[in-house]
């Protein structure tokens, strides 16, 4: 039984690692994509806009 949850309890760790890396790297890629770009830069400068 415990070798079992050994087992199990290192696949899962495993997995999740690699979940949470991937989600990393999507989200990374995401902000430095060229295409959103100005968005970003727009929404950096929304503080010092005055209304």
């Amino acid at each position: 039984m415990a070798e079992t949850y050994a087992l199990l309890a290192a696949i899962a760790q495993q997995l999740g690692v690699i979940f949470f890396m991937t989600v990393f790297a999507v989200v990374v890629a995401y902000a430095l994509w060229p295409k959103n770009r100005d968005k970003f830069d727009a929404a950096a400068q929304m503080p010092l806009r005055e209304d």
